[in-house]
């Protein structure tokens, strides 16, 4: 599932009994990642449904990321294999009383160690490709484009206040 930050115009806020009911008359949105815009693929006035796609980011980089944790993924899933097999040598060896507790001691600890690495860059290819599936933003609700203050070579910067992108009026399309 994508999310997006999704900065809410409030026109009304009730807080009866056990829920909560919120009235936007607009959405200022906007990608939870950085980047550059490189498509916009609506116009002001135009109804959209929800899910629809407004905007692409520019994924040169995000996608090298993912490149880049894929190929730390591999390697530490390569490492993690063969320690392993060590692992289980230095069990097999210490079965046979022909090495000591402390090799195995070590052998375990390293596949341990192996196996901390390979979740880690699990995690982190997880979270590229999160970020490169980001750079799509999509409306949340059905509604009509009312303006469009970001458009193709706008800057995104996620981390501070993000620039609004898209401003949509919700409603059936």
């Amino acid at each position: 599932m994508r999310r997006y930050i999704v900065a809410v115009a409030l026109a009304g806020l009730s807080l009866g009994g056990t829920s909560l009911s919120v009235a936007a008359d607009k959405l200022e949105l906007t990608t939870r990642v950085s980047g550059v815009v490189a498509e916009v693929l609506v116009k002001p006035g135009q109804r959209v449904k929800k899910g629809a796609v407004l905007l692409r980011l520019d994924t040169t980089v995000l996608q090298a990321r993912l490149d880049e944790a894929s190929a730390e993924e591999a390697r530490a899933r390569a490492d993690e294999a063969d320690a392993k097999r060590d692992m289980e040598r230095a069990q097999e060896l210490f079965n046979r009383t022909v090495s000591s507790t402390t090799e195995l001691d070590a052998a375990v600890l390293r596949h341990a160690r192996a196996q901390a690495n390979l979740t880690v860059a699990a995690a982190r290819r997880t979270i590229a490709q999160k970020n490169l599936d980001d750079a799509e933003l999509r409306a949340p609700v059905d509604g009509v484009v009312n303006a469009l203050p970001g458009g193709i070579g706008t800057v995104v910067t996620a981390e501070c206040q993000p620039k609004t992108l898209v401003i949509l009026s919700p409603g059936r399309p």
